[in-house]
Protein backbone atom coordinates (compact mmCIF):
# COMPACT_ATOMS: atom_id res chain seq x y z
CA UNK A 1 0.00 0.00 0.00
CA UNK A 2 1.23 3.39 -0.75
CA UNK A 3 0.05 6.68 0.77
CA UNK A 4 -1.56 9.33 -1.55
CA UNK A 5 -0.58 12.85 -1.02
CA UNK A 6 -1.75 15.76 -3.20
CA UNK A 7 0.91 18.59 -3.51
CA UNK A 8 0.45 21.50 -5.72
CA UNK A 9 1.18 21.25 -9.11
CA UNK A 10 4.12 24.30 -9.64
CA UNK A 11 4.57 27.55 -7.45
CA UNK A 12 6.56 28.26 -4.42
CA UNK A 13 4.34 25.62 -2.21
CA UNK A 14 5.30 22.80 -4.76
CA UNK A 15 9.42 23.51 -4.51
CA UNK A 16 9.28 23.93 -0.78
CA UNK A 17 6.94 20.51 -0.56
CA UNK A 18 9.66 18.21 -2.91
CA UNK A 19 12.44 20.07 -0.76
CA UNK A 20 11.00 18.88 2.70
CA UNK A 21 10.32 15.36 0.83
CA UNK A 22 13.75 15.26 -0.24
CA UNK A 23 15.60 17.04 2.88
CA UNK A 24 13.17 13.70 5.01
CA UNK A 25 14.91 11.26 3.27
CA UNK A 26 12.64 10.63 0.11
CA UNK A 27 13.10 10.12 -3.37
CA UNK A 28 10.18 10.46 -5.95
CA UNK A 29 10.24 9.85 -9.46
CA UNK A 30 10.39 11.58 -12.06
CA UNK A 31 7.46 13.85 -11.78
CA UNK A 32 8.20 16.96 -14.21
CA UNK A 33 4.89 17.56 -16.46
CA UNK A 34 3.19 14.32 -14.85
CA UNK A 35 0.15 14.58 -12.77
CA UNK A 36 1.75 11.34 -10.79
CA UNK A 37 4.68 10.27 -9.36
CA UNK A 38 6.31 7.44 -6.63
CA UNK A 39 8.92 7.34 -4.46
CA UNK A 40 11.57 4.81 -4.89
CA UNK A 41 12.33 4.32 -1.19
CA UNK A 42 9.11 4.75 0.84
CA UNK A 43 5.73 3.72 0.31
CA UNK A 44 4.58 7.42 -1.04
CA UNK A 45 2.25 8.29 -4.17
CA UNK A 46 2.25 12.06 -5.39
CA UNK A 47 -0.38 13.90 -7.11
CA UNK A 48 0.13 17.22 -8.85
CA UNK A 49 -2.97 19.13 -8.46
CA UNK A 50 -4.39 22.83 -8.51
CA UNK A 51 -3.91 24.34 -4.79
CA UNK A 52 -7.45 25.31 -4.55
CA UNK A 53 -8.69 21.81 -5.45
CA UNK A 54 -6.61 19.86 -2.87
CA UNK A 55 -9.16 19.49 -0.12
CA UNK A 56 -11.35 18.64 -2.71
CA UNK A 57 -9.61 15.48 -3.57
CA UNK A 58 -8.64 14.61 0.17
CA UNK A 59 -12.03 14.81 1.08
CA UNK A 60 -13.32 12.38 -1.30
CA UNK A 61 -10.29 10.14 -0.86
CA UNK A 62 -9.04 10.61 -4.15
CA UNK A 63 -5.94 11.62 -1.99
CA UNK A 64 -5.10 10.45 1.58
CA UNK A 65 -3.14 13.84 3.15
CA UNK A 66 -2.20 17.09 0.85
CA UNK A 67 0.03 19.70 1.44
CA UNK A 68 -1.86 23.55 1.00
CA UNK A 69 -1.85 26.55 2.40
CA UNK A 70 -3.99 26.93 5.42
CA UNK A 71 -6.09 29.99 3.64
CA UNK A 72 -7.21 27.45 0.92
CA UNK A 73 -8.13 24.48 3.51
CA UNK A 74 -10.46 27.49 5.64
CA UNK A 75 -12.09 28.94 2.27
CA UNK A 76 -13.04 25.92 1.02
CA UNK A 77 -14.41 24.09 4.02
CA UNK A 78 -14.12 20.80 2.61
CA UNK A 79 -14.46 17.87 5.68
CA UNK A 80 -10.69 17.26 6.10
CA UNK A 81 -8.73 17.71 9.56
CA UNK A 82 -5.41 20.10 9.46
CA UNK A 83 -2.92 17.47 11.07
CA UNK A 84 0.39 19.30 11.08
CA UNK A 85 1.66 22.94 10.81
CA UNK A 86 4.72 22.44 8.10
CA UNK A 87 6.22 26.21 8.69
CA UNK A 88 6.87 26.97 5.40
CA UNK A 89 4.68 28.95 2.89
CA UNK A 90 4.07 32.03 5.93
CA UNK A 91 1.70 34.35 4.63
CA UNK A 92 -1.17 36.60 5.99
CA UNK A 93 -4.67 37.34 4.64
CA UNK A 94 -5.28 41.15 4.85
CA UNK A 95 -7.38 43.83 3.92
CA UNK A 96 -5.51 46.81 2.09
CA UNK A 97 -6.89 50.47 1.38
CA UNK A 98 -5.17 53.14 -0.77
CA UNK A 99 -2.19 54.88 0.30
CA UNK A 100 -3.95 58.05 0.82
CA UNK A 101 -6.95 56.14 3.30
CA UNK A 102 -6.96 55.79 6.84
CA UNK A 103 -8.32 52.52 8.12
CA UNK A 104 -10.27 52.88 11.22
CA UNK A 105 -11.10 49.24 11.77
CA UNK A 106 -13.91 46.81 10.90
CA UNK A 107 -16.48 49.34 10.58
CA UNK A 108 -14.53 51.20 7.76
CA UNK A 109 -15.24 48.58 5.52
CA UNK A 110 -19.35 49.59 6.36
CA UNK A 111 -20.82 49.61 2.38
CA UNK A 112 -18.08 49.39 0.80
CA UNK A 113 -17.00 47.06 -2.16
CA UNK A 114 -14.19 44.59 -1.24
CA UNK A 115 -12.91 42.69 -4.15
CA UNK A 116 -11.07 39.03 -3.13
CA UNK A 117 -10.60 35.59 -4.13
CA UNK A 118 -11.41 34.24 -0.46
CA UNK A 119 -15.23 35.36 -0.44
CA UNK A 120 -15.79 32.38 2.02
CA UNK A 121 -13.47 34.11 4.97
CA UNK A 122 -14.41 37.74 3.98
CA UNK A 123 -17.82 37.30 4.55
CA UNK A 124 -16.92 35.39 7.78
CA UNK A 125 -15.01 38.58 9.10
CA UNK A 126 -18.28 40.82 7.93
CA UNK A 127 -20.45 38.60 9.80
CA UNK A 128 -18.19 38.24 12.89
CA UNK A 129 -18.14 41.92 13.21
CA UNK A 130 -21.91 42.73 11.93
CA UNK A 131 -20.98 44.65 8.88
CA UNK A 132 -22.53 45.00 5.80
CA UNK A 133 -20.34 45.39 2.56
CA UNK A 134 -20.23 44.47 -1.51
CA UNK A 135 -18.11 41.13 -1.74
CA UNK A 136 -17.09 41.01 -5.44
CA UNK A 137 -15.23 37.66 -6.26
CA UNK A 138 -11.83 37.96 -8.42
CA UNK A 139 -9.60 34.51 -9.57
CA UNK A 140 -6.29 36.91 -10.17
CA UNK A 141 -4.74 40.14 -9.58
CA UNK A 142 -6.88 41.57 -7.01
CA UNK A 143 -4.55 44.60 -6.38
CA UNK A 144 -5.48 46.00 -9.65
CA UNK A 145 -9.36 46.34 -8.50
CA UNK A 146 -9.32 49.95 -6.95
CA UNK A 147 -7.30 50.97 -9.35
CA UNK A 148 -9.78 50.49 -12.62
CA UNK A 149 -12.81 51.53 -10.15
CA UNK A 150 -13.83 47.90 -9.40
CA UNK A 151 -13.85 47.97 -5.08
CA UNK A 152 -12.76 50.56 -2.65
CA UNK A 153 -10.79 47.80 -0.81
CA UNK A 154 -9.17 44.48 -1.07
CA UNK A 155 -8.63 41.66 0.68
CA UNK A 156 -5.75 39.36 -0.97
CA UNK A 157 -2.56 37.20 0.57
CA UNK A 158 0.30 39.57 1.74
CA UNK A 159 3.86 38.04 2.04
CA UNK A 160 6.22 41.19 1.61
CA UNK A 161 3.69 43.84 0.88
CA UNK A 162 5.75 44.93 -2.21
CA UNK A 163 2.65 44.50 -4.61
CA UNK A 164 0.65 46.17 -2.90
CA UNK A 165 2.99 48.89 -2.49
CA UNK A 166 3.86 49.04 -6.88
CA UNK A 167 -0.50 49.30 -7.41
CA UNK A 168 -0.87 51.97 -4.42
CA UNK A 169 -2.20 50.40 -1.44
CA UNK A 170 -1.53 49.32 1.90
CA UNK A 171 -2.45 47.25 4.10
CA UNK A 172 -4.62 47.52 6.95
CA UNK A 173 -5.77 45.11 8.79
CA UNK A 174 -5.15 40.94 8.84
CA UNK A 175 -7.71 38.51 9.14
CA UNK A 176 -5.64 35.03 8.75
CA UNK A 177 -2.35 33.90 9.22
CA UNK A 178 -1.37 31.43 6.89
CA UNK A 179 1.27 28.58 6.26
CA UNK A 180 1.39 25.39 4.40
CA UNK A 181 -0.48 22.52 6.53
CA UNK A 182 -0.58 19.12 6.38
CA UNK A 183 -4.13 17.76 5.70
CA UNK A 184 -5.80 14.49 5.80
CA UNK A 185 -8.86 12.31 5.42
CA UNK A 186 -11.32 12.11 8.09
CA UNK A 187 -11.42 8.13 8.22
CA UNK A 188 -8.05 7.64 7.03
CA UNK A 189 -7.15 3.69 7.13
CA UNK A 190 -5.08 2.30 9.53
CA UNK A 191 -2.30 1.30 7.07
CA UNK A 192 -2.41 5.13 5.81
CA UNK A 193 -1.98 6.20 9.47
CA UNK A 194 1.00 3.90 10.14
CA UNK A 195 2.53 4.97 7.27
CA UNK A 196 1.57 8.87 7.35
CA UNK A 197 2.98 8.85 11.07
CA UNK A 198 6.35 7.29 9.56
CA UNK A 199 5.95 10.23 7.14
CA UNK A 200 5.17 13.31 10.04
CA UNK A 201 8.37 11.19 12.33
CA UNK A 202 10.39 12.20 9.30
CA UNK A 203 9.36 15.67 8.78
CA UNK A 204 9.38 16.57 12.89
CA UNK A 205 13.10 15.71 12.24
CA UNK A 206 13.79 17.81 9.52
CA UNK A 207 12.05 20.65 11.20
CA UNK A 208 13.59 20.09 14.83
CA UNK A 209 17.26 20.49 13.10
CA UNK A 210 16.36 23.40 11.56
CA UNK A 211 15.28 24.86 14.34
CA UNK A 212 18.73 24.21 16.08
CA UNK A 213 22.17 24.44 16.02
CA UNK A 214 24.84 22.29 17.15
CA UNK A 215 27.72 24.06 19.13
CA UNK A 216 30.93 23.27 20.39
CA UNK A 217 33.37 25.20 22.82
CA UNK A 218 35.88 25.94 24.49
CA UNK A 219 35.77 26.18 28.43
CA UNK A 220 38.36 26.54 31.48
CA UNK A 221 37.70 24.44 33.62
CA UNK A 222 37.25 27.17 36.78
CA UNK A 223 33.94 28.36 34.89
CA UNK A 224 32.86 24.90 33.44
CA UNK A 225 30.26 25.43 35.87
CA UNK A 226 28.53 28.64 34.70
CA UNK A 227 29.44 27.61 30.90
CA UNK A 228 27.29 24.33 31.29
CA UNK A 229 24.44 26.10 33.03
CA UNK A 230 24.17 28.40 30.65
CA UNK A 231 23.48 25.51 27.79
CA UNK A 232 19.89 23.73 27.74
CA UNK A 233 20.74 21.07 25.51
CA UNK A 234 18.43 17.94 24.91
CA UNK A 235 19.49 16.61 28.12
CA UNK A 236 22.75 18.39 29.39
CA UNK A 237 26.00 19.00 27.70
CA UNK A 238 28.89 16.46 26.45
CA UNK A 239 32.39 17.30 28.18
CA UNK A 240 35.41 16.10 26.93
CA UNK A 241 38.97 17.11 28.47
CA UNK A 242 40.98 18.98 26.12
CA UNK A 243 45.06 17.73 26.07
CA UNK A 244 45.34 21.79 27.23
CA UNK A 245 45.12 21.36 31.10
CA UNK A 246 42.57 23.24 33.10
CA UNK A 247 40.45 23.30 29.36
CA UNK A 248 37.37 21.03 28.34
CA UNK A 249 35.42 20.62 25.26
CA UNK A 250 31.96 21.25 25.70
CA UNK A 251 28.88 20.16 23.06
CA UNK A 252 25.60 20.77 23.01
CA UNK A 253 22.40 21.72 20.74
CA UNK A 254 20.91 25.66 21.21
CA UNK A 255 17.66 26.30 19.96
CA UNK A 256 18.02 29.01 17.52
CA UNK A 257 15.45 31.77 18.82
CA UNK A 258 17.79 31.93 21.67
CA UNK A 259 21.29 31.61 19.86
CA UNK A 260 22.74 34.89 19.97
CA UNK A 261 22.09 35.82 23.14
CA UNK A 262 23.32 32.57 24.53
CA UNK A 263 26.28 32.59 22.52
CA UNK A 264 26.78 36.39 23.83
CA UNK A 265 26.35 34.48 27.77
CA UNK A 266 29.07 32.14 26.71
CA UNK A 267 31.48 34.38 25.78
CA UNK A 268 31.36 36.13 28.97
CA UNK A 269 31.41 33.66 30.87
CA UNK A 270 35.37 32.53 29.43
CA UNK A 271 33.93 30.48 26.23
CA UNK A 272 36.63 30.11 23.52
CA UNK A 273 36.63 28.74 20.13
CA UNK A 274 33.36 28.42 19.47
CA UNK A 275 32.31 26.26 16.35
CA UNK A 276 28.57 26.31 15.17
CA UNK A 277 27.20 23.62 13.16
CA UNK A 278 24.23 22.61 10.95
CA UNK A 279 22.21 20.06 12.25
CA UNK A 280 20.79 17.57 9.19
CA UNK A 281 18.41 15.88 11.27
CA UNK A 282 17.60 15.83 14.58
CA UNK A 283 16.29 12.81 15.89
CA UNK A 284 15.10 12.44 20.36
Amino acid sequence: MRLKLAIQKSGRLHDDSMRLLKEAGIDIGNGVNKLKAEATNFPLELFFLRDDDIPQYVEDGVADIGFVGENVVYEKAKKVEVAYSLGFGKCRLSFAVRKNENFTGPSYLTGKKIATSYPVLVQGYLDKHSIKAEIHEISGSVEIAPGIGLADIICDLVSSGSTLFMNGLKEAETILDSQAVLIKRKALAPEAEAILQKLLFRVESVKKAKRNKYVLLNAPNNNLEKIISLLPGMKSPTVVALATPGWSSVHSVIDESDFWEIIEQLKLAGAEGILVVPIEKMIL
